[in-house]
């Protein structure tokens, strides 16, 4: 039903309606990738601190434990910088770019395109929150934690699964591009 003096329409959209019904359909489609995007980072961030609260009530600083022999193994350590501790003296500017990063992924998150990219996205930002939880939270001090990582990898860097979970989205998110340059 229309209003003469408006023209806004009240109630559900009739079949003279053409523009209505795609458009309600684009919204849904659109709620429902950004719906998957927060699942899979709910679940990211789920993993990721669940596993570093494991990490924190079972293992130690001083012994790894192998799991694939030298080259994989679990070991706690406190990371105030990035993978290989770079940027250790800057952990507040590791915060501030963390904490960019999340909001940055919640806008992509609204425009994902398809459900490929809803998941990718997802997963970066699940990966970015889960590490920004711990700089926010843990020791020292606000926005100056440290990350909790507890994945030995060999004798080069320690890691947490939120570097995994973000390793695996920037591969989902390069594969999708190529895809779609390639066609």
């Amino acid at each position: 039903m229309t209003r003469p003096d408006d023209g806004i329409t009240l109630g559900r959209a009739t079949r003279g309606d053409a523009t209505s019904s795609p458009d309600r359909a684009s919204a849904r489609s659109r709620l429902l990738r950004f719906l998957l995007a927060v699942g899979v980072a709910a679940v990211a961030v789920w993993v990721d601190q669940g596993t570093k609260a494991l990490a924190l009530a079972r293992l130690s600083e001083a012994d790894r434990v192998p799991i694939l022999g030298d080259w994989l193994g679990l070991q706690l350590a406190f990371n105030p910088g990035t993978v290989m501790s770079l940027g250790a003296d800057a952990t507040w500017l590791l915060t501030v770019l963390a904490a960019a990063a999340s909001i940055a992924l919640l806008i992509a998150a609204t425009r994902a395109r398809t459900a490929g990219w809803a998941i990718a996205i997802g997963l970066l930002w699940g990966g970015a929150v889960g590490n920004l939880l711990d700089r926010l939270l843990a020791p020292p001090g606000f926005g100056r934690g440290h990350v909790t990582d507890f994945l030995a990898y060999g004798n080069l860097f320690i890691g947490n699964l939120a570097d995994v979970i973000l390793g695996v989205g920037v591969g989902l998110g390069l594969l999708l591009y190529l895809r779609k340059a390639n066609t």
